[in-house]
């Protein structure tokens, strides 16, 4: 990438006794970049976030900007492969509710590997801070799974799993009619849901056997059956974000809107935070 106009930049100097013969010298050749990735990803044109879209771009690490019915919402970092990154966004927001990928946009840049390092993404943030903000930067929209340890955290109300909870009503890919046994259909479900399915191990799941009614069945339906079926101290729960499942009935988690007791569907309220940025030290996506 072209370092033009850098050297024009006027440094700050200064000494601390007023003397003129000794002086600090700063350049801010870091903000220069991030004015220069700013301009260039705004010189693009934007695509939809969609499978063919994405396929045509290079295996290359990039940076990128993702965009709400034309909104700039989110920068990001691709440290290996800008498809991979953006292809997990498709997916995860595939399967949320109240908002749609029709709605969703990306333009991207590829940078060379060696300036990587010095976090493009956060050069583009701290650009666009200075003109504003960039929503979900600070709404947990990167974040993997968190962890056991968050399960029971009250999230804020502009976290984007309160925004955008999970959405239960959506069919399981890969599910097939017939017997399984419990292990199998647990590992597919983590395998083919949109979003995170953590659960506990237990041997008893490998040789107990579960019959499948239908194909297709959502992810309502399957959590109902699996419920009916596991051992009464086991419960599914769906929190904001991600659904686990723990030997740990009738536990009650602050953020969960939906619980599965014994093939049973079991609603709840959850709780917010008032709005505000959330946690930075969650780990992101991840190439």
């Amino acid at each position: 990438m072209s370092t033009k106009g850098v050297g024009r930049m006027a440094p700050v100097v200064g000494s601390d006794d007023g003397t003129q013969y000794h002086k600090d010298f700063t350049l801010s050749i870091t903000k220069a970049l991030g004015d220069q990735l700013a301009a260039a990803l705004k010189g693009l044109d934007r695509a939809p976030l969609a499978g063919e879209n994405i396929a045509r771009l290079k295996e290359k690490p990039g940076v990128y900007q993702l965009y709400l019915n034309g909104e700039f919402v989110y920068v990001g970092k691709a440290e290996k492969s800008l498809p991979t990154r953006l292809h997990n966004h498709l997916r995860k927001i595939s399967g949320r509710r109240n908002i749609s990928l029709a709605e969703m946009a990306f333009s991207c840049l590829y940078v060379a590997e060696d300036f990587s390092a010095l976090a493009p993404e956060r050069l583009l943030i701290s650009h666009h801070k200075g003109q504003g903000d960039i929503p979900w930067n600070n709404n947990g929209f990167g974040n993997k799974d968190p962890g056991r340890q968050r399960d029971s955290t009250v999230l804020k109300q502009n976290h984007f799993d309160v925004l955008f909870p999970i959405d239960l009503d959506r069919p399981v890919e890969g599910l097939q009619a017939g017997e399984t046994t419990l292990h199998s259909l647990l590992e597919t479900i983590k395998a083919d849901l949109p979003y995170n399915f953590r659960y506990g191990k237990s041997a008893e799941f490998k040789t107990r056997r579960i019959h499948v009614p239908a194909a297709g069945m959502t992810a309502d339906e399957v959590f109902q059956l699996i419920s009916a079926e596991i051992p009464t101290k086991w419960q599914v729960t769906a929190l904001m974000g991600y659904v686990i499942m723990y030997d740990d009935s009738p536990n009650e988690y602050k953020s969960a809107w939906r619980y599965y007791r014994a093939g049973q569907q079991i609603g709840a309220v959850p709780e917010a935070e008032p709005a505000g940025n959330v946690e930075a030290d969650q780990p992101i996506f991840g190439d």
